[in-house]
């Protein structure tokens, strides 16, 4: 039990992001033979697990290498490693066993994911030997770490990965990043007795409110942008303009993250999912507009109806 601790399968949510190049793929009506489908269902399947794998083995080596400082901090301390549960040793070489098992996965699948895998993995070293350090640079670093995600589900699938999903998956994760930082601060200022300081330095909120600001901004302009951009209307034609009516679920959606952040109640911002009721319930509205935009055709039929189309003059929508 406290080996599927340590792999933190709670956190396994953040690798959906290998999943949304498959969006791009179901919506395009030569891809929905039998066999092409059971294909991509198979190797998005296999990169998904694999990248679990991968990010629990890199959980495992960084408890291990983390612990003295964790075990001062009031909700981490709690952790396998932290706690004496699990020996900083045994975490290691669980996590390497890990490592050489997502490997096998992504060779599964195509040489393009086990590149992706290795990125990720010189990125995770780097991230622990002097980005964490880093204001801000170790924020970029997580959150190229979300875009490799994405990048390993298109590779899986052999799509071309998007300037705007790279775009919108970056700011989203930057902010996403910073919301953990305002986690750890909120809860380590809570806990008065705790010894616990940010290693890259978060110790000033008006400077991390004012990165919290800007990212949370970045990424809700970003996906307006690419609601309205050209390239969604090529893609999935006036269906876009739906995405960009759920703007206002985007926001409370970030809101939330802020907001539930600042009261320290979690050392995961995804883990607030579980435990917030308006932002699961922002979440799911969301989910079911993308789905009815995407596979409802009488959607695309009224927001043709009611609203100025954006794409170009005399450009028919690409399916």
């Amino acid at each position: 039990m406290h080996y599927l601790s340590l792999m933190r399968p709670k956190d396994w949510i953040k690798n959906a992001f290998v999943l949304i190049p498959v969006l791009f793929w179901v919506n395009s009506p030569e891809n929905l033979g039998l066999t092409a489908a059971s294909e991509v269902a198979f190797d998005t399947l296999v990169t998904l697990l694999g990248f679990c794998i991968l990010a629990s083995g890199v959980y495992a080596i960084n408890d291990a290498l983390d612990a003295a400082r964790d075990r001062t901090h009031p909700v981490k301390r709690t952790r396998p490693v932290a706690s004496g549960a699990i020996s900083p040793r045994n975490a290691i070489i669980f996590g390497m066993v890990l490592l050489l098992a997502s490997f096998g996965c992504s060779l599964a699948v195509g040489p393009n994911v086990l590149l992706v895998f290795l990125l990720y993995l010189v990125l995770q070293a780097f991230y622990n030997l002097l980005a964490k350090r880093l204001v801000l640079v170790d924020a970029v670093i997580i959150a190229l770490g979300f875009v490799l995600r994405a990048a390993a589900g298109a590779f899986a699938i052999d799509i071309q990965l998007s300037v705007w999903l790279v775009l919108c998956v970056f700011f989203l994760c930057l902010y996403l990043a910073f919301v953990k930082r305002l986690c750890d601060y909120s809860s380590s200022r809570a806990a008065q007795d705790s010894g616990w300081r940010s290693p890259a330095g978060y110790d000033d909120p008006l400077e991390l409110n004012w990165l919290l600001g800007v990212s949370g901004v970045m990424s809700l302009m970003m996906y307006l942008s690419y609601s309205l951009s050209v390239h969604a209307f090529t893609v999935f034609g006036p269906r876009a303009i739906g995405f960009a009516l759920l703007s206002p679920l985007v926001l409370i959606v970030i809101h939330r993250f802020y907001r539930l952040a600042n009261e320290g109640r979690s050392d995961s911002p995804f883990a607030t999912i579980t435990s917030d009721l308006t932002m699961q319930l922002g979440a799911v509205l969301f989910l079911v507009g993308i789905g009815l935009c995407l596979y409802v055709p009488a959607v695309e039929g009224v927001l043709s109806d009611l609203l100025i189309q954006f794409g170009p003059a005399g450009a028919a929508p690409a399916p």
